[in-house]
């Protein structure tokens, strides 16, 4: 497995593993990687991937708050050893200056899918995302990209991205990996207490429920109040759980023929949890 730290070898060796037509999968990751995680380079292979990179990258701009950055979890030397035994092919593991020089000027803003929910209780969040992850794809040149559904929003923005600046590049979409218990997965879930860890669970539960009824034509407004008075009540403290059409995330009040999805976001002791799924039309 090959690690890469400065951009002349990466691209050096980025375009030896896509020589002779071969094509290069891209998983970007944050690193303290688990399952999830891996599962996405088994997809970028499914997707036609002939080698893998993966990027490691704890990028600033996705944070508005600092100490937020110096918390998010770090283990270099586990996630490499996880890489290699997945049969990962390359690791780009860029310092923040060679992703930012100095001086650096540019950003992306995404308008559409970006508003609202995550854009809302973390600004500047997804003008971290579409600005890095076109850098990530650029930097490497890959054919394919794998995204978790687990961040549903953050995938909607980087299709939208990459479609209106013409990147040349297929995004495998990969469902949410989930526990044994439903729990999506998650790095952060390590800062969970047992006793949070075994409340936990309940929000893909709740929100399981509460799709059920909104396919079974339930009233949306009334589904949607029960179902943040059930977490409220289990010990959670949501911040929103919304209908939306799936590719906009635009709210919605009814149910439509076009994809539809739920998303769910609730604060569980120092955690915040994401979750959602799609809801049958």
């Amino acid at each position: 497995m090959l690690i890469c730290r400065d951009l002349p070898s990466l691209r050096s060796a980025c375009a030896a593993l896509r020589s002779n037509g071969r094509r290069l999968g891209l998983v970007p990751t944050m690193g303290a990687l688990h399952q999830g995680h891996l599962a996405l380079l088994d997809a970028a292979r499914a997707a036609g991937a002939d080698a893998i990179a993966a990027s490691i990258f704890v990028n600033p701009l996705q944070f508005n708050a600092s100490d937020d950055l110096a918390r998010y979890p770090r283990d270099e030397d586990g996630d490499l050893a996880k890489l290699r035994d997945a049969g990962c092919d390359l690791v780009w593991l860029p310092p923040v200056e060679t992703m930012y020089p100095p001086g650096s000027a540019s950003v992306i803003e995404v308008a559409g899918p970006s508003k609202g929910f995550e854009g809302g209780a973390r600004p500047g969040h997804f003008r971290g995302v579409a600005t890095v992850c076109p850098k990530l794809f650029l930097q490497t040149g890959a054919d394919i990209v794998a995204f978790g559904e687990k961040d549903w929003q953050q995938l909607q923005v980087v299709r939208r991205m990459a479609r209106d600046l013409d990147i040349p590049i297929h995004i495998e979409a990969v469902p949410t990996i989930r526990e044994a218990d439903g729990f999506a997965m998650s790095s952060r879930n390590r800062f969970l207490s047992a006793a949070e860890r075994t409340t936990a669970p309940m929000l893909y539960q709740i929100i399981k429920d509460v799709a059920r009824k909104i396919a079974a034509d339930a009233p949306i407004t009334q589904v949607l109040a029960e179902g943040e008075a059930r977490l409220t009540a289990t010990g959670f403290a949501p911040d929103y759980l919304a209908l939306v059409e799936a590719e906009t995330l635009e709210p919605l009040a009814q149910t439509t023929t076009a994809p539809m999805r739920l998303l769910a976001a609730a604060r569980l002791g120092s955690v915040r949890l994401l979750d959602n799924m799609g809801v049958p039309a």
